[in-house]
């Protein structure tokens, strides 16, 4: 603990990935992780791991800013339920992280708290709107950390950090005491250097929430399927929109990384899937209108506290009738049990892209003013929201560095509720490729 709050000392001021640090706290508990230790007794099998928390996660005694200005602008009766096993299993709390204003946003830029900085080059985005749960990870100021995907905001912070990122099948994880930004699109998942990590983390917070209506009774299935082979796997490669101006060197990463799974006996198949833009604008329509309806106090009260990109986001939810939301959501029904019959009848999980291009750098991602950075938004995050209008499993993998050092990474998409199958795959590309490493301190 005391290692991880001396990198914190040492670096996040420059890095910006904390909001909250609790020192103390933090302290106190590892003393009393020693002492049950010293006793005979473990708590769980995260007995004393030091872990952090997206800010829009209510835990008892530290704020939560949700990254806005308000240092309590949620407050929920309910402590969160995915922190509260996570420290009945032995974790302990470092604080709380850093994210895009009120989880709208792929880059990691925050006008309140400041923008986190990649640890793999200083002036490139972190990823959002889980910036500061990846840049944590990365840099090694926490083992772990939970993040919130609406849009891709788990996902599109892995990829940019050179870490592991899990969205779960919606549902699979409680979302009690976590702010919502669209009930119907959110996912709580797991942040973490390693897929094994990563499934250790998700085994400890899964599971039916007696206060949340939306989570799942489903079991998770056996706990050695992370090691099982993947010969015989089926594994899809879009041979469509999904590869629509992606950066040459993502294209090559990728390939890779699926060449890597076809050598370990994986069957590798070519899918046409359904076009990305259609379930892209439903889940836009479902996803503006019921943040606006979230968050439309403090829009209409209090707009000058936001950020320009977020209050333009807000405004334009703000205005979609219900009509249009209601056939959003018939739609997207509609789509999602095509997809789901259509594409997992011929394969057993799909491998993409994750980013279209390694992590840009904040000054690209603002020029043009307001509007160009909202359309960069969509654009950043168009391969992640698909499969959080579809519910589906999908999980980020580190899968090399650009020529800039920037880290690469593709994602892997399950059937629902099978988790198994997508880290198993992702621990057996994680098994034979070589790690990217840890980025230099001297970079932040």
């Amino acid at each position: 603990m005391r290692t991880c709050l001396d990198r914190i000392a040492r670096l996040d001021g420059k890095l910006r990935s904390f909001i909250t640090v609790d020192a103390d706290g933090a302290l106190a508990a590892a003393r009393a992780r020693d002492a049950e230790l010293a006793a005979g007794a473990v708590a769980g099998p995260l007995h004393g791991v030091p872990l952090a928390y997206k800010d829009l996660c209510h835990v008892r005694g530290l704020r939560t800013s949700c990254g806005t200005s308000t240092p309590e602008y949620f407050i929920d009766e309910q402590e969160c339920t995915a922190v509260r096993r996570l420290t009945a299993a032995g974790a302990i709390t470092l604080g709380k992280l850093n994210m895009s204003e009120l989880a709208t946003g792929p880059f990691g830029d925050n006008p309140h708290h400041g923008d986190v900085q990649n640890p793999w080059r200083a002036g490139h985005v972190s990823g959002g709107s889980s910036s500061g749960s990846a840049a944590a990870v990365a840099a090694g100021l926490a083992f772990g950390a939970l993040g919130s995907d609406t849009g891709g905001s788990i996902r599109l912070p892995a990829a940019c950090c050179g870490i592991v990122g899990l969205k779960p099948t919606y549902g699979r994880v409680s979302r009690t005491g976590v702010m919502a930004l669209s009930w119907s699109l959110d996912h709580v998942g797991p942040m973490t250097r390693t897929v094994a990590d990563a499934s250790l983390m998700l085994r400890t917070i899964a599971g039916h929430d007696p206060t949340d209506a939306t989570s799942s009774r489903r079991p998770l299935g056996d706990d050695d399927a992370l090691e099982r082979p993947i010969a015989g796997l089926r594994v899809g490669v879009a041979d469509n929109a999904y590869y629509r101006g992606l950066d040459a060197e993502m294209e090559a990463a990728v390939a890779g990384a699926i060449a890597r799974l076809a050598d370990q006996g994986a069957r590798v198949e070519l899918v046409t899937l359904p076009d990305p833009e259609s379930l892209v604008s439903v889940s836009n329509v479902i996803a503006r209108a019921e943040s606006a309806t979230i968050h439309a106090r403090i829009l209409r009260e209090r707009p000058h506290e936001l950020g320009a990109a977020v209050r333009t986001r807000l405004a334009l939810g703000a205005g979609i009738s219900a009509i249009d939301y209601l056939q959003a959501l018939r739609l997207r029904a509609r789509l999602t049990r095509t997809f789901i019959a259509e594409v997992f009848a011929r394969v057993d999980a799909l491998a993409l892209p994750v980013i279209p291009e390694p992590a840009p750098t904040y000054e690209a991602c603002e020029a043009g003013g307001v509007e160009a950075k909202v359309a960069r938004m969509g654009r950043f995050s168009r391969l992640t929201r698909p499969f959080n209008g579809l519910g589906l499993p999908a999980l980020s993998v580190p899968c090399g560095r650009s020529r800039d050092g920037l880290p690469l990474g593709f994602q892997i998409v399950g059937r629902p509720f099978d988790e198994a199958t997508v880290l198993r795959l992702g621990h057996a590309h994680e098994r034979v490729t070589e790690s990217i490493g840890h980025p230099p301190d001297a970079v932040v």
